[in-house]
């Protein structure tokens, strides 16, 4: 489904305030404590309660197995001042035949309120509709306010929002500029 370019670990997406990169296994301990957080359960579809060290541990491996059989690209948010640091995640894994993505994100509280998430899902849109097939992005209709302002149309009777290749293509005709693509030394 994906590349091979977003097959290693070393693939990062980066935007004006955010690295968005590999989950690492340093990250786990960070997951667990944003994770704790109510708001940030309910927001997360991928998430599942009691989240703990193992099922942090857990899903780091998932993500990085994903990733690395181009099945989906999730990624940790981590500001760009200090890429070590965890933010969040955001990311995006195939559903069925792949025609379709489903888009998956979530961020710490103490975080929220400045924009972050919206930046995070318009590098995510760009990235997966630039490197992939898909025709269509569908994800829960939480954090409607982020989703909105990255093109989403409102939710439909199944509490579903999603946006197509063609609303995303008229929205960002110039996306594929916007990328910041791995630098390869001379």
């Amino acid at each position: 489904m994906f590349p091979e370019l977003t097959r290693d670990d070393v693939f990062r997406i980066e935007t004006a305030r955010l690295w968005l990169r590999w989950p690492r296994a340093v990250d786990a301990r960070d997951l667990v404590q944003l994770a704790s957080d109510q708001e940030v359960m309910k927001q997360a579809s991928c998430l599942q309660a009691p989240f703990d060290s193992h099922a942090a541990d857990d899903f780091v491996i998932g993500a990085r197995r994903a990733n690395t059989q181009g099945e989906g690209i999730v990624l940790a948010l981590a500001p760009r001042r200090s890429p070590a640091a965890f933010l969040g995640m955001a990311g995006v894994q195939a559903k069925g035949d792949g025609a379709t993505l489903v888009l998956a994100y979530w961020l710490g509280q103490s975080h929220r309120g400045q924009g972050l998430m919206r930046e995070a899902i318009e590098a995510i849109l760009d990235m997966a509709f630039v490197l992939s097939t898909a025709q269509e992005i569908e994800t829960p209709a939480a954090g409607a306010k982020a989703l909105a302002s990255c093109g989403f149309p409102p939710a439909g009777a199944d509490g579903l929002c999603r946006i197509t290749r063609a609303a995303w293509l008229q929205d960002r005709s110039q996306a594929a500029s916007r990328i910041a693509w791995p630098r390869v030394a001379a």
